[in-house]
Parts: structure tokens; sequence; C-alpha cells
């Protein structure tokens, strides 16, 4: 054989290896399972539980107030195109909602599948113990969507679920023993906290962050924390402190401190690697200040 037919052979051993080389690497490399989460707490579970097998995309963007959130084309087409949608449901993010139930692909509206929670408030994610259902139910949802991925969610919900219980028993500890019980916030987020460790909230305004309330509300409440002794209106990081900063004024100068309703991150949060659980603890330091406990 001349050297011309050896090199020609040889080019199409090579170029007949070539595409089959390349299609076994393209079955080998993984797809990840593409998750549209409507909000941040939902976001983090999936990001904690999917881990590498998943590439979330959370809808609300840093700083973003959820609850009057307004959908953009690119949103909307990524709800659509999505392989898993989470949503809180029972019209917290109504517009959000709305787009998912018209989509053909797999959604999971996870308030329906939460036990012992009160209809008319939808911040089930304060209290731990509730958090874990939400991790129970993505778990379920991204093993149904990526049956081969169930060792690896199964064994990240643990994770967390261990985690949720350390945050769980830190709060039982840091708020057993104080002063007062009595937590005054801009609006009525944190009742299934509260409920969870044996306090009492009052909201200046009612479960939407930006109603104001009328005067009468708020010379009942200054009575109230007078008589109470309350030292500390909380205000929020995504909503306006302006409401909470007129109670701790007409009650007479009180303290105002941020307690997160984690409905999102701020930028500032965000730039400092905070998370779910680092937030929670914080709020836990301000509670802990705020009430006077031991």
């Amino acid at each position: 054989m001349t050297q011309v037919a050896v090199l020609v052979a040889a080019a199409a051993v090579v170029g007949g290896l070539a595409p089959a080389t390349a299609g076994a690497s393209a079955r080998a490399r993984p797809t990840r399972l593409d998750v549209v989460a409507a909000f941040y707490p939902l976001a983090f579970v999936a990001e904690r539980v999917g881990g590498k097998r998943v590439s979330v995309t959370n809808l609300t963007p840093t700083g973003a107030e959820p609850h009057d959130l307004e959908l953009t084309t690119k949103q909307r087409d990524a709800i659509d195109g999505a392989d898993l949608v989470l949503v809180l449901g029972s019209g917290f993010q109504p517009a959000v909602e709305k787009a998912a139930a018209t989509r053909s692909g797999a959604t999971v509206e996870l308030l329906t599948h939460l036990r012992a929670r009160d209809p008319k408030d939808p911040h089930v994610w304060l209290d731990p113990t509730l958090m874990q259902g939400i991790v129970d139910q993505t778990a379920k949802a991204l093993t149904k969507a990526d049956p081969a991925g169930a060792a690896t969610y199964a064994a990240n919900a643990a994770t967390l679920s261990a985690d949720l219980r350390a945050l769980d028993g830190r709060y039982r500890n840091g708020l057993a023993d104080c002063d007062r019980s009595l937590l005054v916030t801009a609006h009525r987020a944190f009742g299934y906290l509260a409920k969870a460790y044996g306090l009492k909230q009052e909201g200046v305004s009612g479960l939407s962050p930006d109603v104001e309330p009328d005067p009468k509300r708020l010379a009942e409440l200054s009575d109230l924390v007078a008589h109470a002794g309350v030292t500390t209106v909380f205000t929020e990081d995504l909503v306006s402190p302006r409401i909470a900063q007129t109670l701790a004024r007409e009650a007479g100068g009180l303290q105002t401190a941020v307690l997160s309703p984690l409905e999102g991150l701020t930028a500032a949060q965000q730039a400092h690697g905070d998370d779910y659980l680092s937030v929670m603890d914080t709020n836990l330091t301000r509670l802990r200040r705020a009430l006077g406990c031991r």
C-alpha cells in the first residue's frame, strides 16, 4: 500500500471514530433538570435538594417584594419551558400562579400539601417545621421528574432536614426564657413563627405589607405596647419602614429593628453570602434582644 493510501485509510478510521466518540461523550454528559421557583424560599429548597442535578431559576428578582410580582415575557417563557415549576399557591403570587396553571408540564402548589396551617396566612416557611414540609414535597417532585436522581434528592433532603431541625432547636432554646412575648411587626407575616415558639404577634398592618393602618389601629397598638412593655417595633427589609416607624414614634419613641420575613434576599444579603438559614439566625438574635431573652 502506498504512503498516500495509508494516510487516506487512517483518516477514514479517525473520521469514522470521531462521530461515535462525540456521541458517547454527549450521552455521558448529564443534563440538569430545569426548575423554576416562584420566590426565594422555594428556590433555596430546590437548590439544596436538587444540588448539581438541577438548574434553578428564581422568578422574583433580588430585592423585590414577591406578592405583586408581574411577569416579563422572558419569565413566562421560563415557566412554560421548565421541567418543574414550584409555586406557593393560595394566591400568594397571583400572576405566577395564573401563568403556571396554563402550562402542560409539572407544577407543584406547595401549600396544598401542608397541614396545620392558617389558610389566610401563607408565610409557612418562617416555621422551620413547616419548611420541612416544603423540603419533602420538593424532593418528591424532583424524584418524579428525574427518577435517576432519587438517591441524590433523598440524601440532600435529609441533610437540609437536619439543618432545619437544628434551626428549630436554636429557636426553642433561644426564646425559652424571655421578659416579653409580644412581637410587634410591620405586617402580620410572623404568625407561624410566633405560634411555634410561644410568642404573640401584633401587626401594624394586616397580611399585606403595604396596607396603611388607620389612626384608630395606631392608637390601639400604642396603648398595647405601653401596657406590655414593648421596646422594639420590627420593620422589614424589602418594604418601606415608614409604617413601623410611625407606630414607634406614636408609642413614645420605641426602637425599630429589621426582622426579615424572608420573602427574598436583599442585594447586601446576597453579596454577603447569606441564605435562609443565616437570615433566620439573624432574626433570632434580634428577637432575643428585643424580647429580653436570657
